[in-house]
This record gives C-alpha cells, sequence and structure tokens, in this order.
C-alpha cells in the first residue's frame, strides 16, 4: 500500500460530519454537535433564522440534510399547504420540501449518497447550503401568501417569484 492509498482510505472513512462541524463554526452559525452523526445548527435568513439539520448514516453512506422555517403551519392550512409544496416541488431540480408532521414545519429537504465515491467536499457542501436557505428564501413569500393572505398554491408561487425590475 503506496501512502497516496492510505491518505485516500484515511480520508474516505473520515466522518464527513467533522468537514459540517468545520464549515458551520467558520460561519458563525450557532450549533450542537449532538453525536457523531448528527448537527443542528441556525442559519439567519431575509424572512427568518432557518434551522439546519444534518444526518450522516455510515451504513448506507448517506448524508441527510433538511433547512426549516422557523415556521408553524395552522391545522386548518394544512390541505392547501400540501398542495403548495406539490408546485414549489415542480419548480426544483435538487432536493425537495415536505411538512415534518410532528410540528408541522416546512422545510427543504435533501440527501446525498456518497458511498464508493471521494466522499463530501467543502465545495459540495457549502454549495448544498446555499441552495437550500436560497430555495428557502425564495419559497418563504409563497407560505406567507397561503397561509395569512388566502391565495391558492399556484397564485402564492406566481407571486413569490415575481422579479422586479429597474429601480424605484
Amino acid at each position: 500500500m503506496t501512502l497516496n492509498t492510505a491518505y485516500q482510505d484515511e480520508e474516505i472513512q473520515a466522518n464527513p460530519m467533522d468537514m459540517v462541524e468545520q464549515i458551520v463554526a467558520a460561519n458563525d452559525w450557532a450549533f450542537d454537535r449532538r453525536n457523531d452523526e448528527e448537527l443542528a445548527a441556525e442559519v439567519p435568513g431575509q424572512w427568518c433564522n432557518y434551522s439546519l439539520y444534518f444526518a450522516w448514516r455510515e451504513d448506507m453512506g448517506a448524508m441527510h440534510f433538511t433547512c426549516a422555517f422557523d415556521m408553524k403551519i395552522p391545522d386548518a392550512k394544512r390541505g392547501p399547504i400540501y398542495e403548495l409544496l406539490a408546485v414549489i416541488n415542480e419548480k426544483l431540480w435538487l432536493g425537495h420540501f415536505g411538512l415534518w408532521d410532528d410540528d408541522a414545519v416546512p422545510m427543504f429537504r435533501h440527501t446525498s449518497l456518497l458511498r464508493g465515491g471521494a466522499g463530501l467536499s467543502p465545495e459540495q457542501l457549502e454549495d448544498l447550503v446555499d441552495l437550500a436557505v436560497s430555495e428557502c428564501e425564495r419559497f418563504y413569500p409563497a407560505f406567507q401568501f397561503v397561509i395569512w393572505g388566502g391565495k391558492s398554491a399556484r397564485e402564492a408561487v406566481a407571486a413569490s417569484l415575481l422579479e422586479t425590475m429597474g429601480e424605484a
């Protein structure tokens, strides 16, 4: 075994949660490393603070990630919110939105399979967090339009995706 092969084997077997912790700490985000397989963090956004959750499953070689809104869906609005989730998910290429049923909290979710590859790179992790937060920011108003504005799912998504032109 050469030194290069030994280094690669060691790198592949390394726990990706260590890198997650380094990146979260470098960004000065509040976090809790619960154990070797879980880390929770809080990221400030334009509309609210987002709760990030990372879970590593070594047996599957998979990193599960969620970015949850600081929002609770009222029971009376669950039906329209499920419709909104379907409309939003049609527009996504990576990840999906779901509703954490126990607490009625909307969240962005994505799982990355890392088995047999080079593992998770810092760039991939940064891209994943950037993607999740930007999608949450983009669709946060749609949730508000459905919950408080009485809009349909399609109206809410259309209104939240309006881009302003020029300057006032």
